[in-house]
């Protein structure tokens, strides 16, 4: 059975019908797994019609045949489509469960020269890897000067190269800045002339990198915790499922998931894990 999409009621720059929106939709699912419903149709055209615009065109259809062709252009598609929203300290109650029941023996591990590895998968703008870090070295610079002599890692991917480069550069707005604890802030956000800067303390420890949670992955070695957040909400079943066994796969036994508040995991792959919080599970060891 068909449903017909109902088109944006207001006036368009840009031819833009339901045959669009349709492959659009295709495109971003195959490309990223992402859902866009007949109910985004007017999110989809206002991301795009800026890249519509950029490109000279004047009708939809020809920007898709464009990206059909062009690899630079189609990821500058993915990157206008993907969802970037995200804030200091967001869900709290991650952060407070990591400080009590993980990172304690994580810290001893790391006193006793070992290794410490966390993912923040979709990191988007780089909050969620700071506000971790941030965390963790506390409030005193000393202790963020000794934990940046040890072997202690973030990873931080997202699909979009645009929101990876403004992450890496740690600056934000004030507004932005004062969802971080003051104690905290004053310790590790800097002030610029344009706004704030996150220190390069805790800028170092994190790694960077464009990544298709879809795709192959190149990392080889486990993630004690990986914080993988409002991302999922956008996927279907299937590719929720997929998603979640995957990360299973990377975690070390007894290491620490956390997903999104309106998040859930898949039944065939909760039995790999024991709720122990808020939309926070620990992998079951072996």
């Amino acid at each position: 059975m068909s449903v017909a999409l109902k088109a944006p009621a207001r006036a368009q720059e840009f031819h833009f019908d339901a045959s669009d929106h349709e492959a659009i939709g295709a495109f971003v699912y195959a490309e990223a797994g992402i859902l866009m419903p007949a109910g985004k149709m007017q999110l989809v055209y206002g991301r795009l019609a800026p890249r519509v615009r950029a490109c000279g065109l004047t009708r939809f259809a020809d920007y898709i045949a464009l990206i059909e062709r062009d690899p630079a252009e189609r990821t500058r598609a993915i990157d206008a489509l993907t969802t970037n929203h995200t804030s200091f300290f967001r869900e709290s109650h991650h952060f407070d469960h990591f400080l009590e029941n993980a990172w304690p023996a994580l810290d001893q591990r790391l006193a006793a020269r070992g290794k410490v590895r966390i993912w923040s998968a979709a990191c988007s703008s780089g909050e969620e890897p700071y506000s971790l870090l941030m965390a963790m070295f506390g409030k005193d610079r000393g202790n963020g000067q000794r934990l940046s002599r040890t072997d202690l890692r973030i990873l931080a991917t997202d699909l979009s190269t645009d929101i990876l480069a403004a992450a890496k550069a740690g600056r934000y707005s004030p507004e932005t800045v004062s969802g971080i604890p003051q104690s905290l802030r004053a310790t590790w956000v800097q002030r610029t002339a344009e706004g704030a800067e996150v220190h390069p303390l805790v800028r170092d420890r994190v790694a960077f990198r464009k990544l298709n949670l879809l795709e192959d992955w190149p990392m080889r070695g486990t993630f004690d915790a990986i914080f993988c957040r409002n991302v999922m909400i956008y996927f279907d079943d299937p590719t929720k499922e997929r998603l979640q066994a995957r990360l299973a796969d990377c975690l070390a036994p007894g290491g620490f998931l956390y997903i999104g508040h309106s998040e859930r995991l898949s039944a065939s792959v909760a039995p790999r894990f024991t709720c122990v919080g808020r939309t926070t599970f620990q992998k079951v060891s072996a």
